[in-house]
């Protein structure tokens, strides 16, 4: 399956906060721009959304 992964508004392109995410029937993919062919997580939408409102709350 092919993922169209979209980078984060508030990723740099300066090798810094580079997070890249793909939508999937299971879930939402997530992984560092920097390294595509590196590790990826895999989240529930309900973990992806609880990851969201904590990242904000910071």
């Amino acid at each position: 399956m092919e993922l169209n992964w979209r980078k984060s508004s508030h990723s740099d392109n300066l090798g810094g906060n580079c997070v890249e995410l793909a939508e999937r029937p299971e879930g939402v993919g997530v992984r560092d721009s920097t390294d595509p062919d590196g590790p990826k997580l895999l989240l529930a939408p309900t973990a992806f959304r609880s990851l969201l409102t904590d990242l904000k709350r910071r």
